[in-house]
């Protein structure tokens, strides 16, 4: 009979082995939850830049409509409206439903309701003077707020119904 020497038996031990899965598994559940931390500010990003976009394009359509936000007075075709092309140019509905999306909220159109953690907003006064778009972040709490009159800021209180300034 031959005997196996204790040199050729040599190995890893179950208990070896279970520490280096278990250092394994921590490394991965940090690693994780990085990923998710940059997915949300790559979200935030996303939501800046695109209401970012909505103040040129809203200046496009400010000089097309007769430097107003809206096409005639007391209409409800402003520059917050989710149609397609008003006065010949586009309004910023495609702009702020993009930031809304970024975070997994909705864009209605419906100007009259403030922002919430769930729904992005998009105000113009009545006379067409100014208007404002908000949309909520994810990564922190709050919300951004873009205006006409150039703020682009991050907010603790969501963008009240028919309020055109960012606070």
């Amino acid at each position: 009979m031959t005997s196996v020497s204790s040199a050729a038996r040599r190995g890893f031990t179950l208990i070896e082995l279970l520490v280096v899965i278990a250092i394994i598994g921590i490394l991965s559940s940090v690693v994780l939850a990085s990923l998710n931390t940059a997915r949300n500010k790559g979200a935030d990003a996303s939501v800046k830049s695109n209401l970012g976009e909505a103040r040129a394009q809203a200046e496009l359509f400010y000089d097309a409509n007769g430097n107003k936000y809206l096409v005639a007075a007391g209409a409800t075709t402003d520059v917050c409206a989710p149609t397609g092309l008003v006065g010949g140019v586009k309004g910023i509905a495609t702009s702020v439903t993009a930031a809304a999306a970024a975070t997994g909220a909705t864009y209605t159109g419906t100007l009259a309701n403030p922002s919430t953690a769930t729904v992005a907003a998009c105000h113009a006064l009545a006379d067409g003077s100014a208007w404002a778009a908000s949309a909520p972040l994810k990564a922190t709490t709050g919300y951004y707020c873009v205006d006409s009159t150039g703020n682009a800021t991050s907010t603790a209180t969501a963008l009240a119904g028919g309020i055109a300034v960012c606070s």
